[in-house]
């Protein structure tokens, strides 16, 4: 089956109770429950987990059936017979037509028992169903139990359908469902709320927001830091919310929704949304401080940096279409990351050209009128206009630091390419210690351990096994850290294993779901200890910690584990054989945990060997035996499904023929089986299994899987204090080293997140790649050069060495949400570079040599330049720190950025200044040369 988003539970109910039956807490969840929220809009409601349910069993007993000489598949045959529901048609007396109505199905249950079998060929009496079994209103074999803190409950999924929201289908299930379902509910039946989603996405969600808020307040601080006038630094601030609430409309108009990735990205847009509105006021400032009056400088200011600006916007823009190239989970959680700042970047532009030149001119004017009445009436400089000039001096000391330093770089040759083939060099080989990941671990305050007991153990002997590991459990986990432990053992119902994940596949598996408090120590600390302790108890068990959180169990697309290496292939012996040697190698892999085989191959089974022959002088077929045998253990619901329905309450249960286990405890008992009837015998003597098959003990897999129709056998890990890319690493040494002992037509695949990351990565390249074209053309396009444009693409491998210098210092790898903060530094430092290249140009055009552009325009754009540089990393500091639920996720982006922009501001500032005088200059003297010759 495919995976989908919607395959994970976003909020499960607990039914339980004192007072009422598994059976009727089953009932209450899959007829009333369900129905009652169904309604809700998004949601996805399969059958509940553990209870009895309820059946109406129809008891062979062996002993009679050899008495009366009657097979388990004549009992099925007669019920299905006498026990249905069938049309009679209509007639017409006179004026009036009439329904005709059989007594097809009995008003009691009970009243099964009377449905006739046969006569007996003796006596002539009537055997019916009472003579060789008892009708009872009972529940199917139970194969699945939850027990939620040692209580049997049932356990009832919600999940929501793909383009539904979390908080939505949550909210309306907690705030209109659920109230009405506990009113309505029997007397003594609890219905909790269990592993909430919504709980984490709504604390991410305000983590976010605040990180937002905070990252606003300290850019705003900064803004007034350089303009020192608290009307600016409001133009500025008013800009960002609108253009926040202008990419929200956009993102609503083409389908998307407020989540945890388009606020991310929200938050992250608030660094660079400052951009435009800074540099545009920075503009109007400089215009007016050099003696323009205000509203031509308003005019002048907006209107020249008009054009720089949209290049950089949209060559910001460009950036993002590299998340296009992404595939799978990736595509889908950072595709509306990259539209929301898109959006917001393009309202920016909008809101910097239109609202901020006319708050300027309104602003602006009523500031320049109070500071002429102060000074017309003699009062002293207000306290903005004090911290402002002693900033200004400060400002103008860096800037004639910086222009004696930047003149020494463009008149040395070799200054610049030697600290720069330093600097770059080094990025390279600390690039080789960052280390790989596909996502950042999230602590979501829960953990899922998996437990599969040695195969053929039986559900009864499973549930005491999880009685031990939950007492193991809580010595490990506090009780003042520990919220929850909830058991769910054995198969589920058959309807609702197409919504599971396929981890469980026998009696002798189940989960056991811990949830902490709000206040606990690091999630995967307790899981570290859990793994030590439960391998040296219980050596016979085998654990895996399987994701709990919604974000990883959808990054694992529906695998329980991080790693999956697949031998896939019809030579099941060999592959076997590779299996254990690649299984062998695994175990030694530093930081890799959980390595375990997904399929369990030697479980006890029994064959049973039909001699065709024999069956035949017996008047039978191997048909009329498997269908006796499935019968009478796997219950006639399976053959032949028939029902009765309920009077009172309306609902149809299954009528199901079959032995009792209790009365089939050896081998031989089910060889005394009868697998025919009258009909089929000699002599009058029953045909027994064992007259016609050979039983013996065998093992035999548990479970077949299959991947693109081939057989497949999955080894499953997780990996623990080591990055997901040198694991990956030596598992593809490993892989590489067995697939010489493969026979033909069979190969091995890692898949999991290795796949997914390494498929992100490239693809990623690829789209940086095509961006930069992108960027390169749009440039050449504006500049009408080639020259100027490689200027720009020559000064961001300034920014890809900080991120890597950021992310080593941190301790941060290199992931998705790294990756999208470096194709967000590049994108400002490339914004950076584009406007310092233009005001370059701008002088060279008003007479000035190469260095001497490149000297004015580093003078020039010094200052918005930082205001840009110093807003982005201000408004990163929040995310990067990773403080709030979730904020592990987001934490990589931030502190990709903030290295990006730390070492590029300083590319952008030195280096580009230093190419576009070399290139220049060089260029100048071709030109020379060329007009010489001429």
């Amino acid at each position: 089956m495919q995976y989908s988003a919607s395959s994970v539970a976003v909020l499960q109910l607990s039914l339980s109770s004192d007072k009422l039956t598994e059976s009727e807490l089953y009932d209450y969840g899959v007829y009333r429950l369900r129905q009652q929220m169904a309604p809700v809009p998004g949601t996805l409601l399969p059958p509940p987990h553990g209870g009895k349910i309820r059946q109406i069993m129809v008891d062979i007993d062996p002993t009679k059936l050899q008495a009366m000489k009657i097979s388990p598949l004549d009992v099925s045959n007669a019920i299905n017979a006498q026990n249905l529901t069938l049309p009679g048609g209509t007639v017409k007396f006179g004026p009036s037509q009439y329904n005709i109505q059989m007594n097809g199905i009995p008003y009691f249950s009970k009243q099964l028992n009377d449905i006739p079998l046969r006569k007996d060929p003796n006596t002539g009496a009537i055997i019916r169903i009472r003579d060789v079994a008892q009708v009872r209103d009972g529940w199917e074999v139970q194969h699945n139990v939850v027990r939620r803190e040692g209580q049997r409950s049932v356990l009832l999924r919600i999940m929501k359908a793909g383009n539904a929201s979390t908080l939505a289908v949550v909210n309306a299930m907690r705030d209109t469902v659920l109230p009405i379902s506990r009113a309505a509910a029997p007397p003594g039946m609890k219905i909790d709320e269990l592993f909430d989603q919504s709980l984490f996405v709504k604390a991410a969600i305000k983590g976010v927001a605040s990180e937002a808020v905070i990252a606003g307040l300290l850019t705003a601080a900064m803004i007034l830091a350089f303009l020192a006038s608290w009307r600016s630094t409001l133009i500025v601030a008013v800009s960002i919310p609108l253009a926040i609430l202008s990419s929200i409309a956009i993102l609503s108009a083409t389908g998307e929704t407020l989540n945890l990735m388009t606020l991310g990205g929200l938050a992250l847009a608030v660094g660079i949304l400052v951009d435009d509105a800074t540099v545009t006021i920075e503009n109007i400032h400089r215009l007016h401080h050099d003696g323009a009056e205000l509203r031509k400088a308003v005019l002048d200011g907006a209107a020249g940096i008009a054009l720089p600006t949209l290049v950089s916007t949209l060559a910001i823009s460009c950036v993002f279409v590299s998340v296009e190239f992404l595939t799978g989970p990736s595509r889908f959680l950072f595709t509306p990351m990259a539209l929301a700042v898109v959006y917001a970047m393009l309202a920016s532009y909008v809101i910097s050209r239109t609202l901020v030149p006319i708050f300027a001119a309104l602003l602006l004017r009523s500031e320049e009128q109070a500071k002429k009445r102060r000074e017309e009436a003699g009062k002293p400089p207000t306290i903005f206009e004090r911290f402002g000039a002693k900033f200004d001096a400060r400002f103008e000391r860096l800037r004639n630091g910086y222009e004696k330093t930047l003149s020494g770089l463009l008149h040395s040759a070799w200054k610049v390419p030697a600290l720069g083939g330093i600097f770059v060099l080094t990025a390279v080989l600390l690039a080789t210690q960052v280390g790989q990941d596909f996502f950042p671990v999230i602590d979501a305050g829960e953990f899922k351990l998996h437990v599969r007991a040695p195969a053929g153990t039986r559900i009864e002997t499973t549930e005491r096994i999880f009685d031990q590991v939950e007492d193991t459990i809580r010595e490990v986990v506090p009780q003042n850290e520990r919220e929850l432990v909830l058991d769910d053992i054995g198969i589920p119902f058959r309807y609702s294993m197409p919504f599971d994940d396929g981890s469980t596949i026998g009696p002798n598996d189940g989960q056991i779901m811990v949830a902490l408090k709000e206040k606990h120590r690091p999630t995967a600390e307790y899981i570290s200890r859990l793994r030590t302790v439960l391998a040296k108890r219980f050596p016979d068990v085998v654990f895996y910690f399987q994701p709990a959180d919604m974000v990883t169990q959808i990054l694992n697309f529906g695998l329980t584990s991080q790693i999956d290496v697949r031998i896939t292939g019809y030579d099941q012996a060999n592959n076997r054989v590779v299996m254990g040697k690649i299984m062998k190698d695994m175990r030694h892999v530093r930081g890799l945990v959980d390595v375990h085989l997904h399929q369990q191959l030697a479980a006890p089974a029994l064959n049973v060997s039909i001699d065709r022959e024999r069956a035949q002088d017996l008047n039978l077929v191997l048909n009329d035996v498997a269908r006796s045998v499935m019968v009478s253990q796997a219950s006639s619901n399976t053959v032949t499904p028939n029902f009765w329905p309920d009077p009172q309450m309306g609902t149809l249960y299954p009528v199901a023929v079959q032995t009792p286990q209790y009365q089939v405890n050896t081998v031989d008992d089910l060889g005394k089986l009868v697998v025919a009837g009258n009909a089929s015998q000699v002599a009058g003597i029953p045909t027994l299994l064992r007259n016609v098959a050979t039983i013996e003990r065998a093992v035999a897999p548990d479970v077949i899987s299959h991947s693109n129709i081939q057989p497949v056998l999955d080894i499953d890990a997780s990996a623990e204090d080591r990055d997901l890319g040198s694991i990956a690493r030596d598992i593809g040494r490993i892989v590489d080293r067995h697939k010489a002992d493969l026979k033909p037509g069979n190969n091995i695949e890692v898949a999991g997140q290795i796949d997914s990351m390494n498929t992100s990565f490239t693809r990623l390249e690829i789209g940086l790649l095509v961006a930069a074209v992108a960027v390169y053309l749009l440039m050449v396009v504006n500049f009408q050069s080639f020259m100027d444009p490689l200027v720009v693409i020559l000064g961001l491998p300034g920014a890809m060495c900080g991120i890597v210098l950021m992310l080593f210092v941190t301790g941060t790898t290199f992931s998705v949400p790294s990756l999208m903060g470096a194709i967000m530094s590049v994108g400002v430092a490339s914004a950076n570079s584009i406007l310092l290249v233009t005001f370059a140009k701008e002088s060279r055009a008003h007479g000035m040599n190469a260095m001497e552009a490149a000297m004015e325009a580093g003078r020039e754009r010094l200052r918005p330049i930082l205001m840009t540089s110093l807003a982005m990393v201000i408004g990163m500091l929040p995310m990067s720190l990773g403080l709030g639920d979730g904020g592990e996720q987001n934490a990589p982006l931030g502190r990709a950025v903030i290295g990006g922009l730390m070492i590029g501001t300083c590319t952008t500032l030195f280096v580009v200044p230093w190419l576009y005088s070399r290139l220049r200059r060089r260029e100048s003297r071709m030109l020379e040369e060329y007009e010489n010759v001429v």
